[in-house]
């Protein structure tokens, strides 16, 4: 006879135990307001939750006694989440993303290079800057510096660089740190999808010419008004001739 499966371990996270699956006999019980209750029996920090109509959520596991608290569970879940998200914002500038350029590199590539490395840097993210050189190309290293360099100076209202350019192998490599938000420029992108906004035409936006003046009936002798009929003929627009004599 087969064995069942064990099963899996939840991988997405310590599991925070609540209530009844807290397993100490003593345990230091805060309130929601921060004012500590004190060391009690596990049955009376239960007693007391269930008389404020909270949940007893264990917070420190491996204190001793361990530490719970007095709140309300879902949204003790919401605030740790939100804390989740915030502190997650501030690791991009561990994170490092390479832009690779070469000594001929096309205008327009140029650019979009350029546009992914602003993107990066208003990210708080890092920027490697790297350029390979390909066969008689290292003959010729002042074009790549030079071609490095331009990139450099494009990005200086974004980042600054941690070191000049050096040459390592066959290829320059500049890394760029993003600067302050206070000191950084905005992201060109995002200016220009604010502007492109509906809220930025009815804000910053001029109307339309056409716009500011209502329409007229008969404003002009030249466009008649459309008389009953048969209005889409291709005689409609012909003038009487005058009789001959």
């Amino acid at each position: 006879m087969s064995r069942p499966f064990p099963p899996r371990p939840n991988s997405s996270g310590p599991q925070i135990r609540v209530n009844g699956k807290i397993r100490a006999r003593e345990v230091r019980v805060i309130q929601h307001d921060g004012s500590q209750v004190g060391v009690i029996p596990l049955a009376e920090a239960l007693t007391m939750a269930r008389q404020q109509g909270v949940d007893l959520v264990e917070i420190a596991p491996n204190a001793t006694p361990p530490v719970c608290k007095l709140v309300d569970f879902g949204k003790f879940r919401y605030e740790q989440a939100k804390r989740d998200k915030e502190s997650k914002k501030h690791q991009h500038a561990n994170k490092v993303k390479e832009v690779q350029l070469s000594p001929s590199i096309d205008p327009h590539d140029f650019g979009v290079k350029l546009a992914h490395a602003i993107d990066f840097l208003c990210d708080d993210m890092k920027v490697k800057v790297t350029l390979r050189f390909r066969g008689r190309e290292m003959a010729h290293k002042e074009v790549g510096f030079d071609q490095v360099t331009r990139f450099l100076k494009e990005l200086a209202p974004y980042a600054h660089p941690d070191q000049p350019p050096k040459l390592i192998g066959k290829g320059i490599t500049a890394m760029l740190s993003p600067l302050p938000r206070n000191k950084r420029a905005p992201n060109p992108k995002a200016a220009q999808a604010e502007s492109d906004s509906p809220e930025g035409h009815r804000t910053g936006g001029k109307p339309h010419p056409q716009q500011t003046q209502p329409p007229t009936r008969n404003s002009d002798a030249s466009n008649p008004m459309p008389q009953p009929g048969f209005s889409n003929t291709p005689f409609s627009n012909l003038q009487p001739q005058p009789d001959e004599e």
